[in-house]
């Protein structure tokens, strides 16, 4: 059993693309939030071979924090940064990101794509007993969460004691009368969690590498942007 960051997508697991990713953006410096499994994390790390230029800083959990708890691992996040899952596959311009989350002057912005749901039965309007309308298989369409976030600092003053997943600190974050911006992008984004998915990005990635910089780059641009990953559950 390997952990979900390690899963191969092309010639290399997904936590590699995100990693070359970020550092083609600019990154400097990633902090890794990592429990179950994340000795082979570290060890696969250690030996892949990934930008010299790059610092990258491991935060162990010995009990589960949730995908916001877990920030409470890592000392001196200050001003804006970032923070994303580690089992997604996208090439979100991750400037354009950050630029909106300061015009917003948010507490936290997400970064959302367009997703289409086909429901395979059909779905009936009804009230007091009678059918008012009635759709077979109908296609939806959301706003979904990618998995991506940029945070300012005072966001952080709103984590619990103890674990916190990321949907019930935005619900505290409104409660309090914070922002929570959304920017929506129309980036290629796989979440690999489904097989489904996983297929989608392989192909994606075999037909078009390009698309997620698997082709030699311009010289790296840094900067002092810091990004947070957090390790999937398992």
């Amino acid at each position: 059993m390997i952990p979900k960051p390690l899963v191969p997508v092309g010639d290399r697991p997904i936590l590699e693309h995100i990693l070359h990713a970020l550092n083609r953006a600019g990154v400097g410096h990633i902090d890794l939030c990592v429990s179950h499994l994340g000795e082979l994390i570290e060890v696969y790390l250690t030996h892949a071979a990934l930008p010299e230029d790059l610092d990258l800083q491991f935060h162990w959990e010995d009990a589960p924090l949730g995908t916001a708890g877990a920030l409470k691992l890592i000392p001196g996040l200050t001003g804006t940064f970032i923070v994303m899952n580690g089992d997604v596959l996208t090439n979100l311009d991750y400037d354009r990101l950050v630029d909106f989350h300061l015009e917003r002057e948010a507490a936290v912005t997400i970064a959302m794509t367009a997703k289409r749901v086909q429901i395979d039965l059909g779905v009936i309007d009804h009230g007091d007993g009678y059918v008012n309308g009635y759709v077979e298989k109908p296609t939806l369409d959301y706003h979904v969460s990618m998995g991506i976030y940029a945070y300012d600092q005072r966001a952080l003053r709103y984590l619990p004691e103890g674990a916190c997943q990321f949907p019930d600190l935005v619900t505290r974050l409104l409660d309090a009368g914070e922002s929570v911006a959304a920017y929506l992008s129309d980036a290629d984004w796989f979440d690999i969690g489904t097989v489904e998915e996983y297929e989608r990005a392989s192909r994606a990635i075999e037909a078009q590498p390009e698309r997620f910089g698997m082709t030699p780059e311009p010289p790296i641009r840094i900067n002092h942007r810091r990004i947070v990953t957090r390790q999937a559950s398992p």
